[in-house]
């Protein structure tokens, strides 16, 4: 029996022990991205043995993860199955990439079937070529730096502290502002953007933000994989007023920041056309993709 719950500071050792085991990087797999969405998703975690699962939504629109950690997968995934049955629900798996769609394959031969939506698929980049934006096809990218640079010769780059957390709220919320809707899909996302800065230095969170004429224009911040070779950001925002403020703080970040790590996953474009094209633009080394898992036995 899996005992769901919310997570807490108190599980990340006990998490990330798990993910260490995850066999891909997919964005979903860090703690941090568990814990901030609680509110938004009824994210729960539960452990058994040596596995983390992870499930998210109400009612009938429960999904869950597969199994984050080591020991048997098939018995493991044998547990969703019944706890998703003694909730009344068809069992329903998310974010299966290729590995662990061909170890439910093999384990449940023609029990799931598997459905794709490229608006989940996760972005996936070479650091060292997000740091040197070198080559014709980032040309449009380092002219808007380029821009960015001349017309704010002011402009500054610091690692987000506690001394500039606040700056750093107070920019996101001017964002807010200049969509001028009132979106609930962004009142979640300050919410989990809140709850990430309250734990910043708990979660062991990396940021960077730029600066012009002393004000914060565009921030960004997220955290590293347990298998060391990937970095999630999981926000990234700049004003939209702004020309080249999305570029400068995307290399700096990654200049900065991220040289201990191979990759950086920028997550997904949920079908947004604004946010895919942005997305593709910086040509991904890797479309990862992912599928929902469905159990039809």
């Amino acid at each position: 029996m899996l005992n769901f719950k919310p997570a807490q500071l108190s599980d990340k050792d006990w998490v990330n022990e798990c993910l260490s085991h995850a066999n891909s990087m997919n964005c979903e797999y860090t703690f941090g991205n568990m814990y901030i969405w609680t509110e938004a998703y009824n994210t729960m975690i539960a452990k058994h043995e040596n596995f983390l699962f992870c499930r998210w939504g109400n009612g009938d629109d429960i999904t869950y993860s597969v199994p984050l950690g080591e020991g048997d997968f098939t018995q493991a995934v044998q547990m969703i199955i019944d706890d998703a049955k003694s909730l009344g629900i068809t069992p329903r798996i998310y974010g299966i990439t290729e590995g662990y769609r061909l170890m439910l394959q093999e384990a449940f031969t023609g029990k799931f079937t598997y459905h794709f939506d490229e608006g989940f698929n996760d972005y996936i980049y070479l650091v060292s070529k997000m740091t040197s934006l070198s080559g014709k096809k980032y040309h449009g990218k380092r002219n808007h730096i380029t821009n960015f640079k001349k017309n704010h010769p002011d402009w500054t780059f610091e690692k987000i502290s506690g001394d500039n957390i606040g700056e750093c709220i107070a920019m996101h919320m001017h964002w807010i502002e200049e969509k001028g809707e009132a979106d609930e899909d962004y009142v979640e996302e300050l919410n989990a953007v809140l709850k990430a800065f309250e734990s910043y230095d708990a979660l062991g969170w990396k940021g960077g933000l730029i600066r012009t004429n002393g004000e914060v224009v565009a921030y960004c911040m997220g955290e590293g994989q347990q298998n060391g070779r990937c970095f999630v950001t999981h926000f990234e925002k700049a004003s939209a007023d702004i020309q080249g403020a999305f570029p400068i703080i995307n290399q700096e970040f990654t200049k900065n920041c991220l040289q201990d790590y191979t990759y950086v996953n920028r997550e997904e474009d949920l079908g947004l056309e604004g946010l895919r094209k942005a997305k593709q633009s910086y040509y991904p080394e890797i479309f990862l993709e992912k599928s929902l898992a469905v159990y039809n036995d």
